[in-house]
């Protein structure tokens, strides 16, 4: 058992010194096809490294995974499965007549799609408040390389922010990206979600791996805004219908209330005050306040009511009534002419 040990131990010894001993900018130097591995953790992995003709003395791959077959001046390397994160196979060679070696190394990527995507508001729940500041938190779970990874919030169709990220970590890390946003109106109803690329080159899989989160639709909160542009000057004779509308929208759903020229509330709470039949006493300024849990709006309207002229009126029915009595006055003579007229003649 002790004989047994030591060699293993010599083997381990010789195998790091080809690694570390070797020259890697040397002429003729081992070619692995294909030059590069990108391969998804636990999927097989295959590889050749060749050499020249007059370069097969000591001539050997080191990889700790997977088994080697020999075939003239190449080695076929393959795995069943990929099982280590930060694995570099070194293919070498002893150059003639010297104790120099000449060696290559197979870059490998071992990649980890997330195992889940979540996105969040960070330490907030319910409706958000117009202009203010939250934190949207986009949490990657158990991806590897982290250095591949890309994260792009969204909303809706929308991208908002593309975030790369850097780090040397080869295994499996869970990884929270943060994107601040100020809310406005127009993003009440939005739905956010983000995304989660590994982006490994032109040797890894097309497309790229993406996972995607849920989707969060927010509510914001907003003060009433009115809704068309109100006439706040209004002019009407004495008489006549007056309907006052002040309709606007926000989040909550605003409330109304009004205030009449006297100063006293007015049982409304519609939107629109309507008098049937205006008076003098009912010109002045009315007052709608359009209020929600986030503020209120005041609309003014000033009427003035016209009153009608009576001596005006009096003057044209005088008229009107005089008229009427001339023209039944030549009506009456015209007739009567008629018919003395029709008993002179045989």
């Amino acid at each position: 058992m002790d004989i047994m040990l030591y060699v293993i131990l010599l083997v381990g010894i010789l195998c790091s010194a080809h690694v570390s001993g070797c020259d890697r900018n040397c002429a003729d130097k081992p070619v692995f096809t294909p030059s590069r591995l990108v391969v998804k953790y636990g999927d097989p992995v295959a590889a050749n490294c060749s050499v020249c003709e007059n370069c097969l003395d000591l001539f050997g791959l080191e990889t700790p995974l997977g088994e080697q077959n020999q075939n003239g001046t190449t080695i076929s390397w393959k795995a069943p499965k990929m099982i280590e994160w930060d694995l570099a196979p070194s293919c070498y060679y002893t150059k003639n007549n010297s104790d120099d070696q000449c060696c290559s190394t197979l870059p490998i990527t071992v990649y980890q799609p997330p195992d889940n995507v979540l996105i969040r508001f960070d330490g907030h729940t319910g409706p958000m408040f117009e202009g203010r500041y939250y934190a949207l938190l986009c949490e990657v779970q158990k991806v590897a390389p982290i250095k591949n990874l890309i994260v792009t919030f969204y909303k809706g169709q929308t991208a908002l922010d593309k975030q790369p990220n850097d780090g040397t970590d080869k295994k499996p890390v869970t990884k929270i990206s943060i994107f601040d946003i100020i809310p406005s109106e127009e993003d009440d109803g939005a739905q956010y979600w983000c995304e989660a690329k590994l982006e490994l080159g032109p040797e890894g899989p097309q497309p790229p791996p993406v996972v995607i989160s849920q989707k969060i639709t927010s509510s914001v909160h907003y003060k009433p805004r009115l809704q068309g542009s109100p006439h706040f000057q209004i002019t009407i004779k004495a008489g006549s219908p007056l309907l006052l509308n002040c309709s606007a929208w926000g989040n909550p759903s605003p409330s109304y209330s009004w205030t009449l020229p006297s100063g006293s509330p007015h049982s409304s709470s519609s939107n629109v005050l309507t008098i049937d039949s205006v008076a003098s006493a009912d010109g002045g300024l009315y007052t709608c306040s359009v209020s929600n849990s986030r503020g209120t709006i005041n609309v003014e309207f000033n009427v003035t009511v016209e009153e009608i002229n009576i001596i005006l009126i009096i003057g044209i029915v005088v008229v009107f009534v005089a008229v009427v009595a001339v023209g039944g006055l030549f009506y009456w003579r015209y007739q009567t002419n008629g018919k003395i007229c029709s008993r002179l003649l045989p």
